[in-house]
């Protein structure tokens, strides 16, 4: 059997803490090969260990049957290797072109040929099929787009195997559909691929085989055509997991947040809340279904006092809260788990501890005239670390250290220990496993049935569909129906987030029979 990358008995070790415990990862030639595993199993630590971003304790690689010590990523570029990481690695305020050469500058003449380079970026564009403007600035291209400037990357640079970190984490359910044709267009030309992820459905669609490893250990290889979801998610998390959330019907009461004719510019001026009107009720979770880019990260801001309003108010249980300042919002009763949780929910640097008082360091117990008491905010700390099941070595770890699901655990447990009237829930089970998915929905619930109001903002149309009491779509910064999911289907609310409304007593699109198809409005 011909194996281009062979990952055999691989340890390696964190101080105390075994990250990767004798896995061995095999890759053939023209596969993908999904690797699979709850947040903190180890997976991404295995991938920067072939990358060369760590090495090894014990184990070995080899590459195309050859030997090979990977001690840095160059000497990874230099044997094929490329990775497109979960939080893409670009200069914002740099071009397509600028980006993907960085390290790697085409000089003529002792000058960078950037029309040389923009060239061949062209050409390798048009022959994957990504579609990518070598001259567009990256700060005004999409997020799926920006993946795609990172896929050229790894290929400018010759890679023949490529792995791809979580790489729907960040992504529409059309920008999915996408990635997944280029993933199959790059093996059908001769690449070979190892796909980090979490999501099921996708590793059935787009996988040849499947590697599971749970906290840290190699579990089974399996051929992605011999098993099913079922089997998958119990050998990920080593138990049966429910994949429809089970909730009682809602008993909604009166409205929690009222937003009348709010009107939301972004950082350029332009008007991304045009005029819109919102209620969500003690007692149910409000879902919001839409592409992105519809206006609902500038809502959110607004209501979390990040962004200011231009006109319209917010009111929390009648009380005006439009354009307070942020610790007033959270004072006034607003719980916030934000879509980025680097940017907005953590201080990566901070202890997971130090992250836990965040919001609430200023008050007694955590602090008093000034000074902090660090008995009790680790005391706490270790509290919520057993109540959320959160995996850290200690409640004094950096949150830098810890899985993309643990951080967002740190998150919830501590907006919810807030008790907050309203809670908004932003992207939050966003490049999680399946166990943290069914965690999240269930203390989501819970606050539900505990009278509070959640507003659910969500990419995923399950997640919205499943969670939700009711489904608001939000299109070009307005609210243009809301639904019941019990009696709606992904088919309608894709026409609607395409900003089609559905007349349902004749069964059509009202105003266009040629509707959209679902590709546009996913």
């Amino acid at each position: 059997m011909e194996y281009v990358i062979e990952m055999l008995n691989i340890t390696k070790v964190f101080g105390n803490f075994v990250a990767n415990d004798n896995i061995t990862l095999q890759l053939k030639k023209g596969e993908i090969h999904a690797l699979l595993g709850e947040n903190g199993a180890g997976k991404s630590t295995l991938m920067n260990v072939l990358f060369g971003l760590y090495q090894p304790d014990g184990g070995e690689i080899r590459v195309k049957g050859k030997r090979v010590e990977i001690s840095d990523p160059n000497v990874a570029n230099d044997l094929g290797i490329g990775m497109v990481h979960q939080h893409f690695m670009l200069v914002d305020t740099f071009s397509v072109t600028e980006n993907i050469i960085l390290g790697k500058e085409p000089t003529k003449g002792g000058r960078i040929n950037i029309k040389e380079a923009a060239e061949e970026i062209k050409q390798l564009s048009n022959l994957y099929g990504l579609d990518v403007d070598p001259y567009a600035m990256v700060e005004d291209i999409s997020v799926g787009m920006q993946q795609r400037v990172e896929i050229l990357k790894t290929l400018y640079r010759g890679a023949d195997i490529l792995i791809f970190d979580e790489p729907t984490a960040a992504l529409t359910p059309q920008e999915i559909s996408e990635l997944i044709e280029i993933m199959k267009r790059l093996v059908q030309e001769g690449k070979s691929i190892i796909l980090i992820t979490h999501k099921l459905k996708e590793i059935m669609e787009v996988a040849d085989r499947v590697t599971v490893i749970r906290r840290g250990k190699g579990i089974k290889t399996l051929n992605v055509s011999d098993t099913n979801p079922t089997e998958l998610a119990s050998l990920m998390v080593g138990r049966d997991v429910v994949f429809t959330t089970e909730k009682t019907p809602a008993n909604p009461k009166e409205p929690v947040l009222s937003i009348n004719d709010l009107v939301v510019k972004d950082y350029r001026g332009t008007e991304k809340v045009n005029k819109l009107n919102l209620e969500v009720r003690r007692g149910e979770i409000l879902g919001i279904a839409g592409v992105d880019g519809n206006g609902q990260t500038e809502l959110i801001e607004a209501i979390t006092g990040l962004r200011r309003s231009e006109s319209g108010t917010i009111k929390l249980n009648g009380k005006d809260i439009t354009n307070m300042r942020p610790r007033k919002v959270t004072e006034s009763g607003v719980g916030h788990i934000p879509q980025d949780r680097h940017r907005h929910g953590l201080v990566l640097n901070f202890t997971v501890g130090e992250n836990v008082a965040l919001q609430t360091y200023y008050k007694k117990p955590f602090s008093n005239m000034g000074v902090l008491n660090h008995k009790e905010i680790y005391s706490k700390a270790r509290e919520l670390i057993e109540q959320y099941d959160i995996r850290t070595q200690s409640e004094y770890t950096p949150a830098r250290a810890l899985s993309g699901g643990n951080q967002q655990k740190i998150i919830i447990g501590r907006e919810i220990e807030r008790d907050p009237d309203l809670l908004i829930a932003a992207q939050p089970t966003r490049g999680l496993d399946v166990g943290a998915i069914e965690f999240i929905h269930k203390r989501l619930i819970e606050q539900r049935d505990n009278g509070k109001a959640v507003l659910l903002v969500s990419f995923e149309l399950d997640e919205v569909m499943d969670v939700s009491d009711r489904i608001a779509v939000i299109f070009e910064g307005q609210i243009i129906d809301i639904v019941d999911p019990k009696e709606t289907t992904e088919e309608e609310l894709g026409l609607l987030m395409a900003g089609q409304k559905i007349n349902k007593k004749n069964n059509e699109v009202d105003g266009d029979k040629n509707s959209p198809s679902m590709k546009e409005g996913e």
